[in-house]
């Protein structure tokens, strides 16, 4: 199972990430949210971990949720 994180989504911005995290405190948070939730996925994926489909379906729709915002503030 192929895993999703920051740095592998968005390779044209591996400076400003890097930046970003050192800098603004929000972004840091939500890098972390981001890279939390992308964890959780993948053990649910894997089978490591159980769920509902709901609870699972929940935790894709907060990582995309997620992931939009942290590239509305890569692009600016």
């Amino acid at each position: 199972m192929e895993r999703h994180d920051l740095l592998h989504e968005f390779p044209e911005y591996q400076e400003r990430i890097h930046e970003l995290k050192v800098s603004d405190v929000h972004f840091r948070k939500l890098f972390d949210e981001y890279h939390e939730l992308e964890h959780q996925i993948h053990r649910i994926n894997t089978g490591i971990e159980s769920t509902s489909d709901d609870f699972a379906h929940e935790k894709k729709a907060q990582l995309l949720h997620i992931k939009d915002a942290l590239l509305e503030l890569l692009k600016q």
